[in-house]
């Protein structure tokens, strides 16, 4: 029992030693001395020259009280005092010069050292996604959906794909996932509700307001040009410099009912070229309630669009198809992006407040610890 106390205690130990070490070469690797600001630049100024006066009126005060040796005063042996003194006799100074290698370190603790800037690339699982929801006139026939559309089974079909839509971010918000969203709206052209954000909960705030009735009512576009959606999209990914790096994705909702090949001048594929380049592949989810493939709408000429990003291409003619095909984006879109974070203002007093406590500690363990250190030299 004994032995596994005493292991217990030991691995306790081993593990904080690790955790300080870790710490501090962490904060170390981090930042360059030069580059460190202070919030309280003031206060370890005065504990400072506290220190300094301290030190000086202890010395004066130690001079004034010094005597000749008298009779209320211990004298070291002569015989002590011949004796040759050890080669290690300095190291019974190692506690005194620990708790002076603290000080420094102490007082840079006080002063609540900060970096200005700091800049670190990470890898985090997720994806860059531009969602797109169409808010033509078209997208108000009726789309019955008893789980999604919460207030009335039987909606215009805009608010069951804001709901759908939703759906999406909420499964990745719940999984492991830190995406990068955007969210655009369109009809005859395409507006960014939201950029490229990881706030999921902001997100989910966007859809709630172009998913109110009467914002659905006043949005100006009547017509319904996919490619201008899609354009915009490629547009965003140019704007944040995400267009050559790799975890992007696209995914629509719309009706479909769009026969426009020629948008600002460009075709359809002159606009898909970008996105089959650069490997972003759309997803589309055609949402038509009661509409097989070919009922009235060109599938064929989207699903073959999408075939060339390498997406997929759903038919969500009721519920349940919406519900899955949303499901089964959420599974497909996997992967790991890297993005660059940029820190305002990081706190680095932890490296400094480590080491003085680990000089401290030290000179306390030594001195009180082992008798060698209390021995006259």
């Amino acid at each position: 029992m004994e032995n596994a106390a005493e292991n217990a205690v030991e691995n306790r130990v081993a593990a904080t030693l690790t955790a300080i070490r870790d710490s501090i070469s962490a904060e170390w690797m981090g930042f360059g001395l030069s580059g460190l600001q202070f919030w309280h630049r003031d206060t370890a100024r005065l504990a400072l020259v506290a220190l300094v006066a301290a030190a000086v009126v202890l010395f004066l005060i130690r001079s004034v009280l010094t005597k000749k040796a008298g009779r209320d005063h211990l004298v070291v042996p002569a015989l002590l005092r011949s004796m040759p003194s050890s080669s290690l006799s300095w190291t019974r100074h190692l506690p005194i010069a620990l708790f002076l290698f603290g000080l420094p370190a102490a007082v840079l603790a006080l002063a609540d050292p900060y970096s200005a800037l700091v800049v670190e690339d990470v890898t985090y699982p997720g994806r860059r996604i531009s969602l797109m929801i169409d808010a033509s006139d078209s997208m108000q026939t009726a789309f019955k959906a008893e789980t999604l559309n919460t207030r009335n089974d039987v909606q215009p079909a805009f608010f069951t794909t804001v709901a759908a839509a939703e759906r999406f971010v909420q499964l990745r918000r719940k999984g492991k996932y830190r995406d990068l969203m955007a969210l655009v709206e369109f009809g005859n052209r395409a507006y960014v509700i939201t950029p490229f954000t990881s706030d999921y909960d902001n997100l989910l705030l966007s859809m709630a307001l172009i998913g109110d009735p009467v914002e659905f009512s006043l949005f100006p576009d009547s017509g319904t040009v996919i490619a201008s959606a899609i354009e915009q999209s490629i547009e965003i990914f140019k704007a944040f410099n995400y267009l050559e790096a790799s975890g992007n994705l696209m995914v629509i909702f719309t009706d479909g009912e769009d026969t426009t090949s020629i948008v600002h001048g460009r075709s359809l594929d002159d606009i898909l070229k970008s996105a089959v380049d650069n490997h972003i592949p759309l997803f589309f989810v055609r949402t038509n309630y009661n509409k097989s493939f070919g009922d009235g709408i060109p599938d064929a000429k989207w699903q073959a669009a999408v075939a060339k990003t390498g997406g997929r291409y759903y038919i969500a003619k009721d519920e349940s198809s919406l519900i899955a095909a949303v499901e089964d984006i959420d599974r497909e879109a996997v992967g790991a992006i890297q993005s660059r974070q940029y820190t305002s203002q990081r706190p680095r007093f932890t490296m400094f407040a480590l080491l003085a406590a680990a000089f401290w500690i030290g000179a306390a363990g030594l001195k009180l610890g082992t008798p060698w250190f209390s021995r006259i030299p």
